[in-house]
Parts: structure tokens; sequence; C-alpha cells
């Protein structure tokens, strides 16, 4: 997928890839909020040549009617060749993938997974360090319900690298994560100090997510436990590479945004090349192939 993405970059900045996707219809199903994610989709599509029909909220589809996300999916089938889906309820992108033939892409899935963004994160540690192996990556903030750490970790287990999970003790890793990281080449260590973040060659920093939280006096309590500011990246041992899934509230400050090894905004522009690649695959379609 990585090669991929770079073979699409290539097409997509020397203006080939315009037309790749010609006559096929993307669905987009976004029932929780999100810009980043579902905007690439829809400029991956659009960029491809493909057309898009879309849903944002409850509010705007038949759901809100009761009906079910099966019978959504059913109808969605009919009408379109791929569909993209965000939903807050955890299992819910198995559950749309499972109606239907038709390709189903996991667009964020409560605060389990963002296996899309796991790729793009991956692509992103690649373009900017040149290498994964032998890497060590921080992971700082909301380690529970951060479901962007949840499968970028999945897939850097199956590298030579070394994690350090920095959170406070309510917001640690799950077991279940943990459990699915023995066997694997990549070590780790926990943490609640932010100081980890100095011997780090990259640092994945994420917010504190409200949303997720059933006791509002726990969010406040912790939202402003970690912030990573410039004062903080110039003290680093190492030519620290900063990345955040965005969007970020207090957790990291603008004063990093004009430091040459602040990523996160190259980061978001990525995911639509990842995107573009992502969406031929899934549809089959060649792209790149010498004639």
């Amino acid at each position: 997928m990585i090669e991929k993405s770079k073979i699409m970059q290539s097409l997509h900045e020397s203006g080939k890839a315009f037309g790749i996707l010609n006559g096929k219809l993307l669905a987009s199903l976004f029932f929780e909020a999100s810009t980043r994610t579902r905007f690439s989709f829809e400029a991956a599509m659009e960029r491809l040549g493909g057309r898009i029909v879309s849903t944002v909220g409850f509010q705007f589809s038949s759901i809100s009617k009761g009906e079910t996300l099966y019978d959504t999916m059913k109808m969605i089938e009919a009408y379109t060749d791929i569909a993209v889906i965000r939903h807050p309820v955890e299992g819910s992108s198995r559950i749309a993938a499972g109606a239907v033939s038709i390709p189903v892409i996991n667009a964020g899935d409560g605060a389990g997974q963002h296996p899309t963004q796991a790729i793009l994160d991956l692509y992103t540690i690649i373009s900017e360090k040149g290498k994964i192996e032998g890497l060590s990556i921080a992971f700082i903030g909301d380690l529970k319900y951060g479901r962007t750490i949840h499968s970028l970790i999945n897939l850097l287990r199956h590298y030579k690298v070394h994690l350090y999970l920095i959170s406070p003790e309510e917001l640690k890793l799950p077991e279940n994560y943990k459990k699915n990281l023995t066997g694997f080449p990549m070590t780790w260590e926990e943490t609640t100090d932010i100081k980890a973040f100095w011997e780090s060659d990259v640092a994945y920093v994420t917010r504190i997510q409200e949303e997720r939280f059933a006791d509002h006096k726990e969010y406040e309590k912790l939202k402003d436990i970690y912030k990573v500011n410039k004062e903080l990246v110039l003290a680093s041992k190492k030519d620290t590479t900063i990345l955040h899934p965005l969007p970020r509230v207090n957790e990291l400050s603008t004063d990093v945004d004009d430091l040459p090894n602040a990523a996160y905004f190259r980061q978001a522009k990525n995911g639509v090349v990842v995107r573009m690649a992502l969406l031929c695959l899934s549809l089959g379609i060649p792209f790149g192939e010498k004639k």
C-alpha cells in the first residue's frame, strides 16, 4: 500500500491521475463529525474523475426515522460502486460491510479503529524519515479512546520500532491492544512522563477526546495534562518529527507550526493521495502499470 501510494502521488503530481475512476460513484457516509477524513476521501474521488453522493449526520439520513444500518447499506449498494463510512458506534463498519457486496471502507469506527488514517500515518513517517525500521515513536495523550493510535500501533507491530506510550493512568492503552503486541518485532514501554518525548524520532500527539467521556468531570481533570510546545520540541535530544491526526485543542501549541519538523499539515495532505490509491485498489482498478 505504501508503494502504491507513492505511485499515486507521482501520477497525481504529473496530472495523470484524473479519469482513472471515471464513471464510478462513491457513497460518502459520515454519521459522525469529520473534516479531514471526509474531505480527503471526497477530494480523492474527485481528483480521480469519479463522483460522490453523501450524507452527513444521522438527521439527514433515514436512520433518523428508525431505519437500520443494514437497510441503509442495501440501498447504498443499489446506487453506488463503493462506500466509505464513519460511525460513532464501534463495530458499525463491520456491520455495513457485511450487508453489501460493494467495497466498504472504514473511515472511523467509534473508539475502535481508523485504518485508513494508520496507512497515511505510516506513509507520512516513511516520507519524513526515509525509513520505519529502527525508529523510536512516542504516542502522547488519549491512548484509551484514540482510534488513530489503535490502528497505527497494529501496523507498527510488524516493524522493528520502539514505542513510548505516554498517557495518564486513566487513558492508558487498553489491555486487549497490548496483548496483540506480543510475538512481534516491535518493543514498547509505558510512562506518564512527557519527557520520554525527548527520546523519540517521531512524536504522535493526540487530543483528549471530550466526546468519549461519560463523566465530563473526568475530562476536565485530564484535558490539559500534556502540552507539546516549541520549548519542549527544541529541547529534544533528537530531530523529533511531530505528527497529529487533528483536530487539535490545547495539547499542541501553534508555536510549533513553523518548525521544520512539524509535519501534521503535511500528514493531512498525504491523506488525499493515500486514499486515491486505496479507492483504486478497493475497486480493482489498476494504475501506474507500465504499458
